[in-house]
């Protein structure tokens, strides 16, 4: 394997690794499959982008694809990559459980939508600096005294006995000092 194919393949690598972090997982599929057919399968960063390209399948909903290389990974030569694939393996092969209806957000589909629906206006910023703006009155919230528990509170009458019992007791100490 030559130096210049070696740094392509790392770069694919990267260049695959950002797709998946980003979201794009069909690039990121495209950019790891490359990297790996560049990169000798025994070798250890050839197990890695392996196992990267394992994440990407299963994201890209191409699960079956991630089960058959984990397959293969399991008997990788290189300790880790083949722990890993097995434990891979292990998540891809666990039964799906239900989720209920409940538990999930239904996100509309926009795409039903007329083209003149999607656009969506956007008021412009006021270039009038914030000392030229009026700041707008309060408007005040009046309360129904009739709602609010105004029972008294032992709490409070146990707090305010303890505040004067304590500042007693300090102006007690400050007079009955000891005479010089």
């Amino acid at each position: 394997m030559s130096a210049e194919s070696l740094e392509i393949a790392k770069t694919r690598y990267q260049t695959g690794k950002v797709a998946f972090e980003n979201g794009q997982y069909r690039e990121a599929v495209e950019n790891l499959e490359k990297a790996s057919a560049l990169l000798a399968r025994n070798s250890r960063l050839g197990g890695e982008v392996e196992i990267c390209l394992v994440t990407a399948y299963e994201a890209a909903g191409r699960t079956d694809e991630a089960i058959a290389l984990c397959e293969r990974l399991k008997r990788h030569p290189h300790l880790e990559t083949s722990k890993q694939a097995r434990r891979m393996l292990y998540i891809l092969k666990a039964p799906k459980l239900k989720r209920p209806s409940e538990w999930m957000t239904q996100i509309p589909d926009l795409a039903a939508l007329p083209d003149n629906e999607l656009k969506i206006t956007v008021a412009a910023k006021s270039t009038k600096s914030s000392q030229e703006q009026k700041p707008k009155p309060t408007e005040r919230e009046f309360v129904d005294l009739s709602q609010v528990n105004t029972k008294d509170n032992r709490f409070i009458w146990v707090a305010l006995i303890a505040i004067g019992l304590t500042i007693s007791y300090l102006v007690w100490l400050s007079f009955a000092g000891t005479p010089v």
